[in-house]
């Protein structure tokens, strides 16, 4: 399954990567933004991908290889630290793109409750299984967990039965999910197990703390006049880069390029149906 990009007009409209720029795709994905962005920096422009998948790292390395791009497994939040490392100079732009691949999906470690696969769902292989990390909770935090990062109301319930049941397969969880709602929950509009899957997920990534890291480094990653684009998938992730972006742009040297988030259009909903969540939102370094 390949990666189709979201918003990728709009993205490259508020990036404006030109010739001879250094540009960073900070979750690379399945590298449908980077081709486009190559595109644009050549002749003489650098791309560094980054990603905490080591796999997806090797399999964009494969796919791309000859072009003028410089790919890292690590974690977007780390970026200082990997520019440090391979001697590259603040950038002219970033993406970050806090949506996963639909190669991900394919991974088997468990980020679709429609397979029955071990219930991981990490994006670095060499962190600690997302069963694991349940396991090891309180019943109080887990409901915690359930309810601010998945606004699940029956949190309570979902998790006494995820404890009860002790799930390590996504099946087994989506089943002590699917035994602790009501009958029809959401009417059809979502699987029962949406909302805790997607809570599960973000703690296990520690996806909120990461956000959170890289918006308080942009000033030692972005050259004066760069942009940064960020493209979310949730309103957890959405106020947390609104209310950054703001804080950022009242304080100076900043100017909002999105006064209000930049959403799909139908056509674009209707080809790629992950794409409805999605929110742009981007902001510029002053040149001052």
């Amino acid at each position: 399954m390949s990666h189709v990009p979201v918003l990728l007009n709009e993205t490259l409209e508020y990036l404006d990567p030109k010739p001879g720029e250094f540009i960073i795709d900070g979750t690379i994905n399945g590298g449908g933004h980077a081709r486009e962005i190559l595109k644009r920096i050549s002749p003489g422009g650098t791309l560094l991908g980054v990603d905490w998948d080591s796999e997806l790292i090797e399999k964009t390395r494969r796919e791309l290889k000859g072009e003028k791009i410089v790919l890292a497994a690590g974690n977007y939040a780390d970026l200082s630290d990997i520019l440090r490392q391979y001697r590259l100079p603040r950038a002219d732009g970033l993406l970050l793109d806090l949506g996963f691949s639909s190669w991900q999906l394919e991974t088997g470690r468990g980020f679709s409750f429609q397979k029955d696969e071990p219930l991981e769902m990490t994006y670095s292989q060499e962190e600690e299984p997302a069963w694991q990390i349940v396991a090891k909770m309180r019943e109080s935090e887990l409901e915690k967990i359930i309810r601010e990062f998945g606004g699940e109301r029956y949190a309570k319930r979902i998790a006494s039965a995820i404890k009860s049941a002790r799930p390590r397969t996504t099946k087994a969880l989506r089943d002590a999910i699917v035994s602790a709602v009501p009958g029809g929950y959401e009417r059809g509009r979502i699987d029962p197990a949406t909302r805790t899957f997607q809570a599960i997920r973000i703690l296990a990534n520690r996806e909120m703390d990461n956000l959170k890291k890289i918006l308080g480094e942009l000033p030692q990653i972005l050259n004066p006049g760069g942009r940064a684009i960020i493209l979310t998938f949730h309103s957890l992730e959405d106020g947390i880069v609104k209310d950054s972006f703001r804080d950022l742009a009242r304080a100076g040297g900043w100017e909002l390029l999105t006064k209000k988030p930049i959403s799909p259009q139908g056509e674009e909903i209707l080809q790629n149906y992950r794409s409805r969540s999605a929110k742009l939102r981007a902001i510029k370094l002053s040149t001052k």
